[in-house]
């Protein structure tokens, strides 16, 4: 079993079990459901740089990167270097991340937040709003066109932007629809988890241009943001670029200032 099919499998049950404990008239109660959201579309059309930053303590791939961080603290310090918004890991099992980094995240800022998920199920929407959300991450690897559909346009009921995350043609393929605003193209293979930026390259002429392009993983230098935005890309998620440093808020504004 590679370890996307296992992390989804546990993603089945924690689900179960959540919806077990809170109810979803609890999360449309939170004081948070109701907000103005912030586009992050909006932000990376309108920006020079386009850079997301991560708030991420571990993964399955590179094991611990950054147990001592702050993450209410660290928004804020992505917020002065100037990032278009800010995405945050809530798997805990995988990734060390929580649904409560989320919410102080948003306590703490102003900005685009990314909710950075394996979506599967229409309650994590809700949680996603109910937490401070602006955004939420899908990736097509792990669902149909239909279940793309569904949960992209409860998304966009709720006044959240959907980023759209692809590996191949074949998923981008089965993807585009009205109901998303950014098209990620993730350069890491989420079975082998190998890094090639020519994933985005090759993929970024099948990406119409309704859509913010965004290009995931694997980004950690200038050149690659440069020769990127010839391709046509808006957006740079980037993570363990600026997480495995002592102060990921001062590299990304080293990063940023470079730029």
């Amino acid at each position: 079993m590679d370890i996307l099919t296992k992390i989804i499998a546990d993603k089945y049950k924690e689900i179960d079990l959540k919806k077990s404990l809170i109810p979803t008239k609890q999360l449309e109660a939170s004081v948070l459901f109701d907000r103005a959201t912030f586009s992050l579309a909006k932000a990376l059309r309108s920006s020079q740089t386009g850079i997301i930053a991560e708030h991420k303590r571990r993964s399955p791939s590179k094991g611990t990167i950054n147990q001592n961080t702050n993450v209410g603290q660290l928004a804020i310090a992505y917020q002065k270097a100037g990032v278009c918004g800010m995405s945050v890991l809530t798997d805990i099992k995988y990734f060390g991340g929580s649904l409560e980094d989320l919410q102080l995240a948003r306590a703490s800022v102003a900005m685009p937040l990314l909710r950075k998920e394996f979506i599967i199920d229409e309650y994590q929407i809700l949680e996603a709003k109910a937490h401070g959300a602006d955004v939420i991450l899908l990736i097509a690897a792990v669902l149909s066109k239909d279940e793309i559909k569904t949960l992209s346009e409860l998304a966009k009921s709720l006044d959240l932007d959907v980023l759209l995350e692809v590996h191949n043609e074949a998923e981008l393929n089965k993807s585009i629809m009205p109901s998303l605003d950014m098209l990620g193209v993730n350069n890491r293979n989420l079975k082998t988890f190998n890094v090639n930026l020519d994933t985005s390259k090759s993929l970024s002429k099948l990406i119409p241009d309704d859509f913010v392009k965004v290009s995931e993983s694997g980004i950690s230098t200038i050149e690659a943001i440069r020769d990127l935005k010839q391709y046509g890309y808006q957006g740079f998620l980037i993570g363990e670029c600026f997480m495995k440093t002592a102060n990921p808020g001062r590299s990304a504004m080293e990063f940023i200032q470079k730029l």
